[in-house]
């Protein structure tokens, strides 16, 4: 069994000591791997006393020390990369090569916000009546609650948390029962760093409901933000309604990949296998229906499948292996029932690379003659198949792609940046990768349209999520 850190809960784990645990598995081989407290609402409502008690004294520190703070979390987070490099894969079960990236990116948040914090913004100015002068300034909103997925376990914690603390918050995180080691080994190197007691808390539980529930009901807590699927989404602004609780989700995504007749086709099958199969595609902007133009179709299915039958699948222990299982025997069952019912309706494999046995593991798979009308290409994977329909009318293509309730990634490849930027524009997501197959970047924003999701994480509008705004009038007859 995995040797856990010592901050299971809040400031330290002795006082609760004796509660209730879980187990966390390995999705290679569903092995224990290690055991975590199991906290209850009344444990998390601790939490917030903690994060409540600490606020005074950490949103009233100087920027530039909340500053300093936050970057030596990224370079604690650097120095111990390989540590939790392989946490991620044991309990997550990426790929090394994956894992290893996620810990790069997650550290990034804390340098990026910790450049960010010292960046403090208002306005001052006259009334244009006269008689007056406004001022502005950006203030913290408080105690944020922070909710948080298994499938980047690292990096949606330290989004959210980096430019919380630089804002001048303190939070509460709930992070996913399926990998709530990650979030604790973090959070033990944010104390290390210097982030005081109650400024961070950890809380694990299998009681999402009653944790989070308890948090949107508590009157300290003035902010919440989810990263999760679009159903969960909605029920908690229906919950944050009535308090009118400021709110930022993250939802579920439906990605299209086009390709257009004068792409660059080795171009495209690259960037489709990373947005597709980076985190054996259980990430919420992973490419989900790839729309290929009918004169480079065979082309680009012929290479992608012969890219994807040689994909080497198996658990992160052999660092050979690319892509590793999904995350549970839940999530692997949905994946099954996706492909064969769109099997059953028409679709053909057209490649498909091999899978242990064993494990929670899909084999990453490319579907071609899929029906416009497949579950498959209106629900999300959240795993490596690639469905493949062909188009020749790009206004129909269009019609179908902005056919979903879902708006958080696009990608799009073609020979003339200018195609590419104009069906872009007309695809309704809040981000769009143009010949590329990722957009992630701490420095952009990151977030979506209609169904995917409320605000933005990343760049200045990921601090300003944590702010509220704030005016002066002054007297100036």
């Amino acid at each position: 069994m995995t040797a856990l850190p010592p901050d299971l809960l809040l400031a330290s784990q002795e006082d609760l000591a004796s509660s209730p645990t879980f187990d966390v598995l390995d999705p290679a081989t569903g092995s224990v791997i290690g055991t975590v407290v199991d906290a209850t609402p009344s444990d998390a409502t601790r939490a917030v006393d903690a994060a409540a008690a600490a606020f005074p004294a950490w949103s009233s520190l100087p920027a530039r020390s909340r500053a300093e703070v936050l970057r030596r979390c990224h370079d604690l987070m650097v120095r111990d990369s390989e540590r939790l490099t392989r946490l991620i894969t044991a309990e997550n079960g990426k790929s090394v090569a994956d894992a290893r990236a996620e810990v790069a990116y997650a550290a990034e948040f804390f340098r990026w916000f910790s450049e960010e914090a010292v960046r403090g913004e208002g306005s001052y100015g006259e009334a244009p009546a006269g008689g007056a002068r406004i001022l502005v300034t950006h203030v913290p909103v408080g105690v944020a609650a922070l909710v948080t997925p298994w499938n980047f376990p690292a990096a949606m914690a330290t989004r959210k948390i980096a430019p919380a603390l630089a804002a001048g918050c303190t939070v509460v995180l709930k992070p996913a029962a399926e990998t709530p080691l990650t979030a604790l080994a973090v959070a033990g190197l944010m104390r290390e760093a210097g982030v005081p007691d109650g400024v961070v808390n950890v809380v694990t539980t299998t009681d999402a409901a009653g944790v989070v529930t308890s948090w949107i009901e508590d009157p300290r807590v003035r902010k919440v933000s989810f990263t999760g699927s679009t159903a969960v989404g909605r029920a908690l602004l229906r919950q944050a309604a009535d308090r009118v609780l400021n709110t930022s989700m993250e939802l579920g995504g439906n990605a299209p990949f086009v390709v257009t007749a004068d792409a660059d086709v080795d171009a495209a099958v690259a960037g489709a296998m990373v947005a597709k199969f980076r985190g054996g595609g259980q990430a919420c902007t992973a490419a989900n229906r790839f729309y290929v133009h009918a004169d480079v179709a065979d082309r680009f299915v012929a290479k992608l499948g012969a890219a994807v039958t040689a994909l080497r699948v198996g658990p992160a222990v052999d660092e050979r292996s690319q892509v590793g299982p999904v995350i549970s025997e839940k999530e692997l069952t949905g994946i099954t029932e996706l492909v064969e019912s769109a099997v059953a309706h028409g679709a053909r494999i057209a490649a498909q690379a091999p899978a242990p046995a064993t494990g929670w593991f899909y084999p990453p798979t490319v579907l071609v003659d899929v029906p416009v009308g497949a579950a498959i290409l209106a629900e999300e994977i959240f795993g490596p198949v690639a469905p493949v329909v062909t188009w020749s009318d790009e206004s129909t293509m269009l019609a179908s792609v902005n056919d979903t309730e879902f708006g958080l990634a696009a990608y799009v490849y073609a020979g003339r940046l200018q195609d590419a930027l104009r069906i872009g524009d007309r695809i309704e997501a809040g981000m769009v990768g143009v010949n590329r197959g990722i957009v992630s970047d701490p420095a952009a924003p990151f977030g979506g349209v209609k169904q995917s999701g409320l605000g933005r994480e990343g760049a200045r509008d990921g601090l300003r999520e944590y702010q509220e705004t704030r005016y002066f009038s002054i007297d100036w007859s």
